[in-house]
């Protein structure tokens, strides 16, 4: 390509998992250049519930959830919902999604969630000590909340497949609840805590200080769009606007912007977009001293600096359809269940999850191009996998990776 810049290592996408892998390349002495066309982690990256759930190996097609898909998909006001204009584009993934949700499928997707999320905590106190970022980090474990008696006996088959996994969980009362959020009113069917659990007090003060690490430790940041993709046996092709790049070696990190980027690399990816929103309340104390999850509700509710955020549920739609007011209502309507005398929210916003029906990320080298290492995919943990899957890429780009611990994320297992 005529005038184009190069690179040993383009990585396309600054979100959370961008900058990871920006930082471990850069500190393994690799040129990296990192592309974006928006400021860094501020996606996704910044508008998550800011937990690290390494207990999240129950993939979100389950058969619970297959039983009450078509309750769920008519309630608009249900923790799952879709975005009815959308419903042709995303039949294809929906029809994946209901197979994933099979006893056989679902078991097998906890076995491979659960495989990577056993190290994603230790990788995340690597990187954040890489960061000078440990500050930002909070184990004070997860809470999640049995409001009624029903809630506790629905949430039995994830408890047991949790424990399959030797995930630390503890079942308590509805007191021993009580003891540990005096705020909150009382649960009737208790709560399960996570104390392995931690959480951000600052997201976007974490992107920021993942960036500054990485380009202290050589990373460049080019803010523009890639648009194109052409993988040849020597090295890749990458063009945008005002963009030509030449690297030895493409890392596609673009969360819900990477299907067709990775198309264009060969590699046929179902991936769609789920829609999440949060809404944030200003307050000079906490209400709440740990991330707490009303498991019927569906969304979080996380305290951090100067502030409540109230974040998740799901909404499946496409990238360009405009927010939908109504999730942002049922956010508002739902916090106020635990804490009525809330003022009005600071902010809103809305950010795109990438979302494959499995529930899995695409990890690893591209199944036409070895040249092309994807890393995508990561749904509701994006955050939480952001610094293993950094490690599980360097060790694709230095050859050095496993090949069975990669082949359940493999870009050819559709």
């Amino acid at each position: 390509m005529t005038g184009s810049k190069s690179v040993e290592i383009a990585v396309v996408g600054a979100g959370v998992v961008g900058l990871a892998t920006a930082l471990r390349l850069a500190g393994e002495g690799r040129e990296v250049l990192l592309i974006d066309p928006n400021e860094p982690g501020s996606g996704a990256s910044f508008g998550n519930a800011g937990t690290l759930a390494e207990y999240a190996c129950s993939p979100v097609g389950n058969p619970a959830v297959l039983r009450a898909l078509p309750k769920l998909l008519l309630d608009a006001d249900s923790p799952f919902s879709l975005r009815w204009t959308a419903v042709l584009h995303l039949a294809p993934w929906l029809l994946r999604f209901v197979r994933q949700s099979l006893p056989v499928a679902t078991q097998a997707n906890a076995v491979a969630m659960a495989g990577l999320l056993a190290d994603a905590l230790p990788a995340w106190e690597e990187m954040a000590a890489q960061a000078d970022a440990a500050d930002l980090l909070r184990r004070n474990g997860c809470l999640y909340l049995y409001r009624r008696e029903s809630d506790l006996a629905g949430g039995a088959s994830g408890r047991a497949l949790r424990a399959e996994f030797g995930i630390d969980q503890q079942l308590l009362s509805r007191e021993e609840v009580a003891a540990l959020e005096p705020n909150l009113p009382a649960a009737d069917g208790g709560g399960l805590f996570f104390p392995q659990s931690t959480n951000l007090t600052e997201p976007k003060a974490m992107m920021e200080r993942l960036l500054k690490a990485a380009i202290a430790r050589g990373a460049v940041l080019q803010r523009a769009e890639v648009t194109g993709l052409r993988a040849e046996a020597g090295g890749v092709e990458l063009s945008g606007p005002g963009l030509r790049i030449r690297a030895s070696k493409v890392v596609i990190a673009a969360g819900a912007f990477s299907r067709p980027l990775a198309a264009q690399a060969g590699d046929r990816i179902p991936l769609e977009t789920e829609r999440g929103y949060h809404l944030e309340f200003p307050m000079e104390m906490p209400l709440l001293t740990r991330p707490v999850c009303p498991v019927d509700l569906g969304f979080y509710m996380t305290p951090m600096a100067g502030r409540l955020r109230v974040a998740g549920t799901v909404e499946l739609g496409r990238l360009g359809s405009p927010p939908n007011p109504r999730r942002l209502t049922l956010l508002d309507r739902g916090v106020r269940q635990f804490f009525p005398s809330l003022g009005q929210p600071s902010s809103q916003w809305l950010g795109f999850r990438p979302s494959l029906p499995d529930s899995r990320p695409v990890i690893g080298p591209s199944a036409v191009n070895a040249n092309v290492i994807h890393a995508f995919g990561h749904g509701h943990l994006g955050l939480t996998l952001a610094a293993i899957t950094a490690r599980l890429v360097a060790d694709a780009v230095a050859g050095r990776g496993d090949s069975a611990r990669l082949a359940p994320f493999a870009a050819n297992r559709f």
